[in-house]
């Protein structure tokens, strides 16, 4: 039984250390959406450590007719090589006939390209907390992003 705790043991702490890696410190780029949420965003993603971020999207949503502003804190894992996935939380506002504010998730894959661009796609469910919003909004997007 010692044994078999200790081989768990270190395939657990192996396999955090296997997943261990640097993320960018700043990217920017554009974000396009579908779904529920249609629309483009200007993304700014700014490394808060070896593997969590923070994401703000600045944009136009519901086909394009209303302004947007989200914040996403996430959580960065490597997959193998250049591709990494990633989840986090957070909300924002919206102008969806007055101001909304809605509450948020993401979760995605990104790949890491030699030159610094960053590409991703993403699956982030909003839920609307006050305002005009109602039930669970969802959009699917692609996103490409300058690192520096």
């Amino acid at each position: 039984m010692k044994k078999t705790l200790l081989i768990i043991g270190l395939l657990v702490a192996g396999a955090f250390s296997v997943n261990a890696q640097s993320i960018s410190e700043n990217a920017i780029g554009l974000r396009f959406s579908g779904g529920n949420g249609v629309g483009g965003e200007i993304s700014y993603q700014r490394g808060l450590g070896d593997n969590n971020r923070l994401e703000v999207d600045l944009g136009l949503a519901n086909e394009f007719s209303d302004f947007k502003a989200t914040g996403l804190y996430q959580w960065v894992w490597n997959l193998e090589d250049r591709f990494n996935w990633y989840a986090g939380v957070g909300g924002g506002l919206v102008s969806a006939s007055g101001a909304s504010i809605f509450g948020a998730g993401v979760v995605g894959i990104e790949y890491d390209f030699n030159a610094p661009i960053l590409l991703s796609l993403d699956y982030r469910p909003e839920v609307g907390i006050s305002g005009n919003l109602s039930g669970v909004n969802s959009d699917i997007s692609l996103a490409v992003r300058y690192q520096f």
